[in-house]
Order: structure tokens, then sequence, then C-alpha cells
């Protein structure tokens, strides 16, 4: 990999990574604040956001597919056209956001019912959940918006939107939960209110940097024809199934977890958000993958394409050792920031030191995951996804946890196995090349 490959990767992806990383540093700021609150509040946050996970996942899948349709016109130099899939994405959020807020809004009780049923983490649960609902059709436009400024290497734009996002929420949430300036203490209510409404003013602000940026790129002049509706629908479906899935694959881990305890499931709140934290820069550089390889796509140059992906792993390797190695020597320093009894560092020592001991592998899974994205391959994508976590995973955890009764660490041997296999899985994709031919 020449130096002038690794600057672009890092030109690229540094900016995406660093607005990830804020995102996840809030969601931590954030459990921190919770996590004062109690073990019942931190188990009903971490189940009601990945519940809220789940229900916008539904329209989160229009950011691949803009990002891979607008990377895709711009190497075919047909820039003005480029903002035309991010206009139909926008469109389609409202069409199928507002009704998917108001049915799940409605029924918010029963659905977080189903997972759990102690008292005090309901009590704590339903009303974070049914705040969160209100921000979907905000977080679906914030993810189609994040695919195009990708797309035209813009990530300097999607950096900046997403700090003061994030600093207006970290501000909030601790006027809110706490009762700061002479607002009531609202607790776990307070912390959905604060998040809802930072979404909604990165909405506006994307917005306004679209008017000012992309209005030669057709930026709201006009919706695609149906028949370019319909190919963004059926390049988002299976993205947004796979992370529909994935969503509720983590919310069924939670119920599994949960039949193991209450003390466990407060555990793995934090390991999952850890985990998120750690794995964003390759989220980040899986990204600049997609953009790249869309991009040589457009340009018809497949072998460069091909190798953009590698190179951008090896970047990603080197990157996320670095941070496993600090989750591998300093875990109870880590878990220490969110979790304040020695019973529950306890738990979950040994499982941080896997997640840092695999995190570089898992990396370059993410990688070729977005690669595949960006050349179009978002049903072969689905299917591998769909099928590690539910056919494998799941079916594993429950055994060896609420099963067999071997408790949290060996759901969490079962987590690092199924990442590890889900990556090879890429691999060997990415290096089929049937992803070459592909029209977006």
């Amino acid at each position: 990999m020449t130096s002038d490959r690794r600057r672009t990767i890092l030109a690229l992806a540094l900016p995406t990574i660093g607005g990830m990383t804020s995102q996840n540093i809030l969601n931590l700021v954030d459990m921190a604040m919770v996590g004062t609150l109690g073990a019942a509040a931190l188990a009903g946050v971490g189940v009601g956001s990945f519940l809220n996970f789940m229900a916008f996942a539904a329209i989160a899948g229009f950011a691949s597919a803009v990002q891979a349709t607008a990377a895709r016109r711009v190497g075919e130099g047909r820039a003005n056209e480029s903002a035309l899939p991010l206009n139909g994405a926008l469109y389609l959020c409202w069409l199928i956001g507002l009704p998917l807020t108001l049915v799940l809004f409605l029924m918010a009780p029963q659905i977080f019912g189903l997972l759990q049923n102690d008292p005090a983490v309901l009590e704590e649960g339903v009303p974070y959940f049914e705040i969160r609902l209100l921000g979907i059709i905000a977080v679906g436009m914030n993810f189609s918006f994040r695919g195009y400024w990708t797309a035209v290497n813009n990530t300097r734009l999607y950096f900046r939107t997403l700090l003061t996002m994030h600093a207006v929420n970290i501000a909030l949430n601790y006027i809110l939960i706490f009762g700061k300036l002479g607002m009531p203490a609202l607790g776990t209510t307070g912390a959905a209110l604060g998040t809802v409404i930072s979404l909604w003013l990165g909405s506006a602000i994307y917005f306004w940097h679209g008017f000012r940026l992309a209005r030669g790129a057709s930026f709201l002049d006009k919706l695609p024809s149906a028949e370019r509706l319909k190919a963004l629908l059926k390049l988002s479906l299976p993205s947004s199934l796979q992370q529909l899935f994935f969503a509720a694959g983590f919310t069924m881990l939670f119920w599994i977890v949960g039949q193991v305890g209450t003390q466990e499931l407060a555990v793995a709140n934090v390991l999952i958000n850890i985990t998120l934290v750690a794995i964003l820069p390759g989220m980040g550089l899986g990204l600049a993958a997609a953009t790249l390889v869309g991009q040589a796509l457009g340009r018809g140059d497949i072998e460069d394409a091909y190798q953009w992906a590698w190179d951008v792993s090896r970047v990603g390797m080197v990157m996320l050792a670095v941070l496993g190695l600090f989750m591998l020597v300093f875990p109870h320093a880590i878990l220490g920031l969110f979790l304040h009894e020695e019973a529950l560092l306890a738990l979950g020592d040994i499982p941080l030191r896997l997640v840092g001991a695999s995190v570089a592998f898992d990396c370059v899974g993410l990688i070729l995951m977005q690669a595949l994205l960006g050349a179009g391959a978002s049903g072969v994508v689905m299917r591998i996804s769909i099928g590690m976590q539910w056919l494998f995973f799941l079916p594993l955890a429950w055994l060896v946890g609420p099963g067999l009764g071997h408790g949290l660490l060996a759901i969490w041997l079962a987590f690092i196995g199924y990442r590890g296999l889900q990556t090879l899985a890429f691999v060997a994709l990415w290096k089929r090349r049937a992803w070459a031919s592909i029209k977006v």
C-alpha cells in the first residue's frame, strides 16, 4: 500500500471515525449518568436502546443505498445527479417512518414487556423507549445524509454536525436527568428527551448544509423517477432487514442475558456499548472503503476496487489492535467508569478481555461488509449477517447461558466465535469478486 493510498483512506475515514466515536462516547457518557441511578435504570435503558435500534432499522438501510448509488454517480462523472438518491431516501423516511412511529409508540409497553418482567426495569425502560421512538424519522434522515456526505468525500461536514449534536445531547442529558438549571429531575426519561432533541437538531443542520452545498447535485430539486425509487428500495431493503435482524438479535441477547440475572444484564449493556465504541474505527474505515469501492466501480476499475478493501483493512487492523490492548490490560479501569460494584466488575472482567483480544480481526469483517455494501452486494451481506447471528450465535448463547447455566462468560465466548466466523465469510466473499458485476 502506497503512502498516497494511506493518506486517501485516512482523509476520508478519520472524520467519520471521529463522528462515530463521538456518538458512542455520548452513549458511554449517557450510560455513566444513568449508571448512577442504579442497575434497574441501566438495564432499562439498555433494553430500550436496542428496541429503538430495532425500530429505526426499517429506514436505516437507506444510508448504504444512498452511499453506494451516489458514489457510483460520482465515479461515473455524474456528480450533478448525486443527490437524487438522497432526495428519494428522505421522502421514504417520512413515508415509512411516520406510521411506524405511531404504531410502535402505541404498542411500546407491550413490546417492552415481552423482553422484561422485572417491575423496576419496566418502570425505567418503558418511558425511555416511548420517547426515543419520536426520533425514528430523524435517525433515518441523518443516516441518509451520512451516506451522501461520505459518498461525495465530505465526511468533515458529517463530523462537525455530529459534534454539535452530541455536545447538545450531553448538556441536555445532564440537565434533564439530574434536574439542573431549574428543570425537574427526569431520570431515564430525561436521557431520552435529550437524545431526541439532538437528533432533530442534527436533521435541521443537515438540511441547511444540503441547501448550501448540494443544490448543484439536485438536492431537493426533484424526486428520482419511480424506477429509481424502486431501485433504491431494492438496494436498501436487504440492508434494512440486516440491521433489523441485527438489532433484534441484540434485543434477543438482552432477553437471554436477562434470564441469567439483572446484574448480568447491566454488565452486558456496558460490555456491548464499550464494544461498539471500540469497533467504530472499523465502521468509519468501512464507510470509507464503501465510497472508494463505489467510485472505483463507477470508473470501471474492478482491480482498484478490490485492492481498496484490503488496503483499508490493513489500516483498520493496526488501529484496532492498539485499542484492543487497552481492554486486555486495563479491563477494571474501563469497566469502573460505568459499574460501581465489585461483583459487577468481576462479571465483566474476562468478557472485556476477550473483546480486546478479538477486536482487530472483527474490524476486518466490518470493513469488508461495508465494502460489499458499497459495491451493491446488500443481499448476500444480509444473508450472511442474519444467518450467522440467528442460526448460530443466538441458539448457542441460549444453550450455554440459561440452558446449561454457564453464565455471562460463556455467552460472550459464543459472541466472539460468531463474530470471527462472520469475518471469515466476508473475506471469502470479497475474494470471489462476484460483487464486481452488480449494477446500481
